[in-house]
């Protein structure tokens, strides 16, 4: 479980960013495969997401999850809320305690939110299209209305694909930079080949929003040596699926 230092401090929350380790899981998705949306054995996964909460703590509800489509929908979970089926969205909001909340990745950046002082966190899945259709944006925007203040905001942006790992092609770089001219800085060329800097376009769009406590961790999840999945290495691989690692964060 990797640890982000700013949010480390706050003592009334408790968070992690875990890579593939420490699971149950065999094959492909070996070990701490968190994701019931791939092909893995489901009791496995369901092991694998009792042993994640068992470190954040034993006697919170289950972990939150939602079903991850690549959008700009958060939620919000309040004293009210009714826990059904997951729900389509892409990040979670809650002031509940002892309710752990998570996204998966396999390459996308996590981002983990927390307001010391109105005592609210958020769990973000961005990928390029959640962070270009501005997901960050509408959770910030939701934190706000529900009484947070953005110099009280601390953001955690977890392990993701690198500037060095991620090639793409030419029409990828012309979206960009049709919307923003200035997002020519997050492309570099390497023989030929263009190259995305997504977690630094992730943190661009954090401090366009004015968050300025921002830890980033800097785990480029295609490298093999770190130990996360990656659905790109997979690819690269051949195979049909790939695991998921999960990032949680919780009021104590």
């Amino acid at each position: 479980m990797i640890i982000s230092k700013i949010l480390f401090k706050q003592k009334k929350i408790s968070h992690g960013f875990f890579n593939r380790k420490g699971g149950k899981s065999n094959g492909i998705y070996k070990s701490l495969n968190c994701g019931p949306g791939s092909k893995d054995d489901k009791k496995k996964i369901k092991e694998n997401l009792r042993i994640v909460r068992n470190q954040i703590c034993k006697n919170s509800r289950n972990i939150f999850l939602l079903h991850q489509v690549h959008s700009k929908r958060s939620i919000f979970i309040d004293k009210n809320f009714k826990f059904k089926k997951k729900i389509k969205a892409d990040a979670v909001i809650t002031d509940q305690a002892k309710i752990p909340i998570a996204v998966l990745t396999a390459d996308c950046v996590p981002i983990l939110l927390y307001d010391n002082k109105r005592n609210m966190i958020a769990a973000i899945h961005a990928g390029w299209k959640g962070a270009f259709k501005g997901i960050i944006n509408n959770v910030i925007n939701i934190m706000i209305k529900k009484g947070c203040n953005k110099k009280d905001i601390y953001a955690a942006v977890g392990p993701c694909i690198g500037r060095a790992s991620y090639n793409v092609k030419d029409d990828f770089k012309k979206k960009f930079l049709k919307k923003n001219k200035k997002n020519k800085i997050f492309f570099n060329t390497r023989k030929n080949e263009i190259y995305f800097d997504l977690p630094n376009y992730v943190r661009s769009l954090l401090k366009l929003d004015k968050i300025t406590k921002i830890d980033m961790k800097n785990i480029d999840t295609f490298n093999k040596r770190n130990n996360f999945f990656s659905a790109r290495r997979a690819l690269k691989l051949k195979h049909d699926d790939y695991g998921r690692n999960i990032s949680i964060i919780m009021i104590n």
